[in-house]
């Protein structure tokens, strides 16, 4: 027998003594608002898929897989005292099976499923990458397609092709799981969406994974390649001149600390998630205030809820481009690594995200955000004084904030969405616009040739670019000063005076209005001069000021589709530029918890109408972003970067200036600085 050796079984069992440690104090360590880890991930699905009556011969399709919202009173009261316990963790998964759609809660603590809930209504949850691959990986081997691309003289090596969704058109009866799948030519260039192969369509069904539909209307001429190509190595003389080199040097280290998901910096703190249909989610954003020597809570959680993009062709191949790119797309599912010194400044940190694949193994995303202080020449404050005889004062502070940014590649478009934090208390969500248009291509060559509606602007030669909007639509759950908020629209108004009183003639004062329900606070832009804000009536400045933020928008562009026009139904939320809700956890996407194929009947505009009280409440203000692209031809082969966006900013917040007494950067003796 064998003689026992203590040493031996110790040296055998601490490896995995140290893993179960580490992994405990890693669970210990972890925020309750961090997005999922691998190991979360890896649980959910074995957990879902253990539970399946036949494990080993269901398809399963994991479709959408988030941390679930915490109980929100629950996570506050850990957020100010972290000795108590902090809300349990849970996650939320969208699968499909059985041709079926299934929610599912899981309990990641105990390791358990809470529910499962068939989902019956007529939507579905977003695409997954892998079948949209596998649909736009068919039609080359469908005979009709591959007799219409022979017909058309193209290599079938040289067709890609895409997947797109099918919107709804007043269908009464719920509409198999489907995309249109359109393609492309190659041959010569990468830049596949200036070479649209025209009148082809073909209707793949997801579930079954098979073509249903094809259609080959007409033909047109493939766009030339020359000319499309937007690779740096590519490009041929005469180039812009060059400039001289640039460096962002910070020798001592950034000024922000960045602990898991958790970021303090300056008078800032913040944590950022991660979520595969919405990107970038800021939470628990608070503000030191060095008179009141505390920090002070501005705002428990903030993203993208929705972005709609229709196109105004009504040609049968583009009639239904009416996208809603993180309802049907993901959005967070589109964030691309970001390139150092490219897409983010070199004093960037970057940090890696995951999500769960089409089958729930956790994909690893890298270089999801870059987090960097921007110190781009700007100037917080100045002032200079030449009234004073025989004297000059002059004071002036250099800006400096901190950023935070992702890049989400939705097919054509690349989004670059910003979230700028601003010693002055200000927060500055910006979202630019690049990459490529979606283009049809045309007989004609010149404009002079155009005599009817072609739904867009001649960009090059055979090729048209289509007339589109872009509406993003923000979800912000201001909590000023935590407790209850309201929402105060305050109206400029002129003001006719008698001619006896004064030699002006008129002026302007402000009346405000304090919202009581949802309907007096749905805001179109444009109507009057108005300013808005959320507001802590019952926390006031010594003054009696009511403690609040307001909305700085940096333009307006509404709807121009008529609100009884399909895609309209369906996108109503862009029918106002500002909604505010009653804080619901359920409320979160703004079209609709299910989007592709939805019909605009469980949407903010439809929680809306049941008008609940809004004065005094845990409220949510909605804000829509929206542009009307107008192509023209300096967006071909690839569009400038267009931006927009909007600013909240303390209002009666702050005792006095916040940023009287900030401290410039120290200099740098760049005798250190590194090559």
């Amino acid at each position: 027998m064998a003689k026992f050796n203590p040493t031996k079984l110790s040296l055998f069992f601490l490896p995995l003594l140290v893993s179960l440690l580490s992994a405990a104090a890693a669970a210990v360590r972890r925020h309750p608002l961090d997005s999922l880890s691998p190991d979360e991930f890896d649980l959910i699905r074995s957990l879902i898929t253990d539970s399946l009556p036949n494990p080993s011969t269901t398809n399963v399709t994991f479709q959408y897989v988030a941390l679930a919202d915490p109980n929100k009173q629950s996570l506050l009261s850990w957020h100010s005292n972290p000795k108590t316990p902090p809300p349990p963790r849970r996650a939320a998964a969208t699968v499909r099976y059985n041709s079926a759609t299934h929610e599912i809660l899981i309990d990641l603590g105990k390791k358990a499923i809470i529910s499962n809930r068939v989902y019956s209504g007529p939507a579905y949850a977003p695409f997954t990458f892998e079948e949209q691959f596998a649909a736009a990986a068919l039609p080359p081997s469908h005979p009709p397609f591959a007799a219409a691309m022979k017909k058309r003289g193209l290599k079938m090596e040289e067709v890609v092709c895409a997947c797109f969704s099918v919107g709804w058109f007043g269908e009464k009866r719920k509409q198999k799981r489907t995309v249109k799948v359109q393609c492309y030519y190659l041959d010569g260039s990468v830049n596949l969406y200036m070479r649209p192969v025209e009148g082809v369509t073909v209707t793949v069904d997801l579930d079954q994974m098979k073509i249903i539909g094809f259609r080959d209307r007409y033909e047109a001429p493939i766009p030339k390649a020359d000319g499309t190509d937007y690779r740096e190595s590519m490009l041929k003389p005469p180039f812009l001149p060059p400039l001289n080199g640039i460096k962002m040097v910070q020798p001592e280290g950034p000024s922000f600390r960045v602990n898991g998901h958790s970021i303090s910096w300056s008078n800032w703190k913040l944590h950022v998630g991660f979520d595969e249909r919405a990107g970038p989610i800021i939470s628990l954003a608070s503000i030191y205030d060095i008179e009141k020597q505390k920090h002070r809570q501005v705002l428990y959680r903030a993203f993208i809820s929705e972005l709609f993009v229709p196109y105004m062709d009504l040609t049968q191949e583009w009639s239904y481009r009416t996208f809603f790119d993180s309802g049907e797309y993901g959005f967070g599912q589109c964030a691309v690594p970001l390139e150092p010194l490219r897409d983010c400044p070199e004093n960037a940190v970057f940090m890696d995200t995951y999500m769960a694949a089409g089958d729930g193994r956790p994909v690893k995303m890298p270089n999801t955000f870059c987090i960097f202080e921007r110190h781009a020449g700007d100037i917080m404050w100045r002032h200079t004084e030449g009234t004073i005889p025989n004297r000059v004062v002059r004071e002036t502070r250099p800006e400096v904030s901190l950023v935070v940014r992702m890049v989400a590649a939705v097919g054509n478009y690349d989004y670059i969405v910003d979230w700028e934090f601003k010693q002055s208390g200000s927060i500055i969500a910006n979202v630019g616009l690049t990459g490529l248009l979606e283009v049809r291509a045309s007989k004609y060559t010149h404009s002079d040739q155009i005599k009817e509606e072609v739904y867009g602007a001649l960009i090059s030669e055979n090729t048209i670019g289509v007339r589109h909007d872009h509406f993003l639509i923000y979800h912000l759950d201001l909590d000023i000063d935590g407790g209850l908020n309201s929402f105060v629209k305050s109206n400029l108004r002129t003001v006719r005076l008698p001619s006896s009183e004064s030699p002006r003639k008129s002026y302007w004062t402000v009346v405000s209005e304090t919202a009581k329900t949802e309907a007096d606070a749905r805001i179109k832009f444009g109507s009057q001069a108005a300013e808005l804000g959320v507001v802590n009536p019952n926390r006031r400045t010594r003054l009696g000021n009511p403690v609040g933020y307001r909305l700085i928008p940096k333009s307006a562009a509404g709807p121009l589709m008529s609100v009884d026009d399909y895609p309209q139904i369906r996108a109503a939320f862009t029918n106002y530029d500002v909604w505010v809700t009653p804080y619901n956890s359920s409320e979160k996407w703004a079209s609709g918890p299910y989007t592709d194929q939805s019909r605009g009947d469980d949407t903010l505009a439809t929680w809306s109408l049941r008008n609940r009280e809004i004065e005094e409440k845990d409220i949510v203000m909605w804000y829509t972003m929206g542009f009307h692209h107008v192509p023209c031809q300096e967006d071909f082969p690839l569009m400038p970067t267009l931006s927009s966006g909007f600013e909240l900013r303390p209002t009666n917040f702050f005792e006095s200036n916040p940023v009287l007494k900030a401290t410039p950067p120290r200099p740098i003796n760049c005798s250190i600085c590194p090559l």
